[in-house]
């Protein structure tokens, strides 16, 4: 910061000059020239110093890359360790790329509508483009939430997915299944047994102990959960429950626990189940003995299926899956075919049956 005299069609002048940081630690400088006397000087650095000080406590407009790093520092104290990582590494992928120094207020709905159906061109499938569109609103709701924006761009851009089709096995299959798993000795088939006599979860059941099954009320508590980037905590709905064990269960469990010894964990846990790969095992093994290929987490489904299907209260399911939404329960309320069982029996007519009669002669000849 200076004030300095020179020389000008043979007129003193006085130059001021000063410099500082903004908000963002960028140099910022100031210059004004040819003033008159010094008291004027004085009154021009006194302004200038006066609107860098405001240039540096004013408060910063987020770029995208800074709002997004904001956001995962406080997802990283709320939420887990498997649902930050999902925001890290799909955002990385398809957003940063373009919208990195861009402000956030100045991103509007038509820029959010062409990233998710132009620049996410190479998003294959329309599940994962609603997943990067939900994401997207979260972020922004979060700035909305802190005053940053006044509305959230993506509010009214919907991306229209088919509803994906889950399979189950059938009645015969499930006993096919499990026979084969059995005769053959299959690794997995207590870990299989038991999700498709529970509905319990992959993580579930791999985090499940001893402790947590008590054969004499015939009840298991469910209570946590595993997962490889999470480890062991609680369930997906943050809530425990109570699942029944059936008689043809608990003869299973009493045998298991004989076999695991002083094992703490109910299931083996093999490499493959750690690392993700009870999918890929299940699909393989319903392919080798010719039933529909489903995956793991369709036993549950499977499970859950069957006993809508066979009356069971949706209260009473929802409760024993442990789904804290009424709607998620419904979803396998109509693939199990419940809701409109019985619903043609209302046709007021029926088809001929076979029955002695007068036969007609409905064309002679003539």
């Amino acid at each position: 910061m200076a004030i300095r005299t020179y020389i000008e069609n043979d007129r003193k002048l006085y130059e001021v000059y000063v410099q500082n940081t903004n908000s963002r630690g960028t140099r910022v400088q100031r210059r004004r020239a040819g003033i008159e006397t010094l008291r004027k000087a004085e009154t021009m650095e006194f302004e200038l110093k006066r609107e860098l000080a405001i240039l540096r406590e004013e408060e910063v407009p987020f770029r995208w890359h800074e709002w997004f790093d904001h956001c995962m520092r406080q997802m990283r104290i709320e939420m887990k360790p498997s649902t930050v990582y999902n925001y890290q590494t799909q955002i990385r992928k398809w957003i940063h790329p373009h919208w990195a120094d861009i402000e956030i207020a100045k991103i509007s709905r038509m820029d959010v509508h062409e990233m998710i159906f132009e620049k996410c061109a190479a998003i294959v499938s329309p599940q994962n483009r609603k997943t990067i569109l939900k994401m997207l609103k979260r972020l922004f709701q979060m700035a909305v939430e802190e005053g940053k924006l006044d509305r959230n761009p993506c509010i009214g851009i919907q991306v229209k997915a088919p509803e994906v089709e889950q399979k189950v096995l059938t009645n015969s299959e499930v006993e096919i299944f499990l026979t084969e798993g059995k005769l053959t000795g299959h690794r997995f088939y207590p870990v299989w047994a038991l999700a498709l006599m529970t509905g319990m979860r992959s993580g579930e059941l791999f985090a499940l102990r001893w402790a947590d099954v008590d054969l004499d009320s015939q009840t298991l508590s469910v209570s946590r959960q595993w997962t490889s980037k999470n480890g062991f905590g609680p369930t997906k709905t943050q809530r425990s429950r109570v699942v029944p064990i059936s008689d043809d269960l608990a003869l299973f469990l009493k045998e298991l626990k004989l076999e695991r010894g002083g094992e703490e964990s109910v299931l083996p846990r093999f490499p493959e189940w750690e690392s993700g790969e009870q999918a890929r095992i299940t699909r393989e093994f319903c392919t080798a003995i010719g039933v529909t290929s489903v995956k793991f987490h369709d036993l549950r489904a499977t499970f859950i299926t069957n006993l809508l299907a066979r009356g069971e209260s949706l209260a009473r399911v929802m409760a024993i899956v442990g789904h804290s939404q009424l709607k998620t329960t419904n979803g396998y309320l109509r693939k199990a075919g419940v809701d409109v069982q019985g619903g043609t029996e209302k046709l007021g007519y029926k088809l001929p049956k076979d029955s002695p009669g007068k036969i007609l002669t409905l064309f002679q000849g003539g």
